[in-house]
């Protein structure tokens, strides 16, 4: 009878590894870390040359501005910017008539839109059913990239047609006979003007305004809104007490943005404003905006001076587009520091 001899089992060997292993293991470490260090290195300078780019191409901008338009400013002075006279053929050039046609036109299109803009915003956040949503919120994104001179045909040969037969006559019968404000409402009713102007830019920015709008509505998180509506707030006051604080930077940021569109938009308001070099109280009136006027008159300019004019009013709306996002910068720089004091 054989006996089971038991096998007994090969000791496991718990020897640490041989100093040769241990040096390539620490070679192979160092030569990582180096290769990391040299793509930092590279990735890092890459990405500040290109912002260094952006910030060469606005100064090279800017300077190329500054020395076309010397010429006019060395010829007349700070007379350029509030004389109205434009004569081309007197070589005779004041800036007073596009500046107000651009800054009346933006504005009036910004009042307009905002509260539009903000309606559609909410709207498609908070009530708009589900099912809905999506088609509307892709609707007023298509709407976004309507090329502008599509906005300008349409204003030219369906709105101003209308706008005069219809809208024109019924505000110069009722705020045309307000004492004060009545002359803004006065004038001939062409239907082409600085009000046209300002409305079909509010048309053109509203998608703007409403697609950054809601995109800034729905980065609020859900839990501050449903909080607010179980301690018994109603939806306006769900809005105005939680989503407003919390998304004013991107509601500011939207405006600007249609604001900034609006300031330097130029084929439909060329359409649209009637490319008259004068100033006039009637919104009826025909006016000139600078973008207007840069697009009118920069192939035909041939005198030095005429073209340095146009060079100027580049210039000033550089200038009025930079001074308006400074002034809302300050505005939420402001904004946080009450929020802080509280």
């Amino acid at each position: 009878m054989s006996a089971n001899i038991p096998v007994m089992a090969q000791p496991v060997s718990l020897q640490p590894k041989s100093v040769d292993q241990a040096g390539l293991s620490q070679q192979a470490l160092l030569v990582t870390m180096r290769k990391q260090r040299i793509q930092d290195f590279f990735f890092h300078k890459i990405t500040m040359g290109f912002s260094l780019i952006v910030l060469f191409v606005l100064m090279g901008i800017i300077v190329s501005l500054a020395i076309g338009a010397w010429p006019v400013f060395h010829a007349f002075g700070p007379s350029f910017i509030t004389s109205l006279e434009w004569d081309p053929v007197n070589d005779q050039y004041g800036a007073l008539t596009a500046i107000g046609g651009t800054l009346v036109t933006s504005f009036i299109a910004l009042v307009i839109a905002f509260p539009i803009s903000f309606g559609i915003a909410l709207f498609l956040t908070e009530i708009c059913p589900s099912r809905l949503r999506q088609p509307l919120g892709t609707a007023v994104e298509l709407l976004a990239g309507v090329p502008s001179i599509i906005y300008g045909i349409w204003g030219l040969f369906v709105f101003a047609p209308l706008f005069a037969e219809y809208v024109q006559p019924l505000l110069a019968n009722t705020l045309g006979h307000i004492p004060g404000i009545g002359i803004l409402f006065s004038g001939p009713q062409m239907g082409i003007g600085i009000l046209t102007a300002g409305l079909i830019l509010a048309v053109m920015i509203i998608p703007f305004i409403a697609s950054v709008m809601r995109d800034v509505f729905e980065v609020v998180p859900a839990v501050l809104k449903e909080s607010a509506y179980g301690l018994g707030c109603t939806r306006w006051e769900v809005v105005r007490k939680v989503v407003l604080p919390y998304a004013k930077t991107g509601v500011v940021g939207g405006v600007m943005l249609g604001l900034g569109r609006a300031l330097g938009e130029t084929m439909a308001v060329t359409f649209v404003i009637g490319n008259s070099h004068r100033l006039s109280w009637s919104l009826f009136g025909a006016g000139n905006s600078i973008a207007s006027t840069l697009a009118n008159e920069i192939a035909e300019a041939s005198s030095t001076l005429h073209v340095s004019a146009l060079f100027a009013l580049g210039l000033i709306l550089f200038v009025i587009t930079f001074l308006v996002l400074s002034a809302a910068k300050l505005m939420l720089m402001g904004m946080s520091r009450k929020e802080g004091a509280k």
